[in-house]
């Protein structure tokens, strides 16, 4: 995968991980009854986070020391 590819694939899932966020907080503000899509929306949010995470080590360059 290029560069720019995985930059605008990382783009992607930070925008889904904040729309998660916001959703999440939403539906916990208005008491919904669903605690498991909750915690299913909470499991996609830290899936995300780690494959950022995962994207962003991927882009930095390695060092040799």
């Amino acid at each position: 995968m290029e560069e720019a590819d995985t930059v605008k694939w990382l783009e992607q899932l930070k925008v889904e991980h904040r729309d998660l966020d916001d959703v999440i907080k939403i539906l916990i503000d208005s008491r919904h009854p669903d605690l498991m899509k909750i915690q299913r929306l909470k499991k996609r949010k830290l899936r995300l986070k780690d494959m950022i995470s995962r994207l962003e080590s991927e882009l930095i360059p390695d060092l040799d020391a």
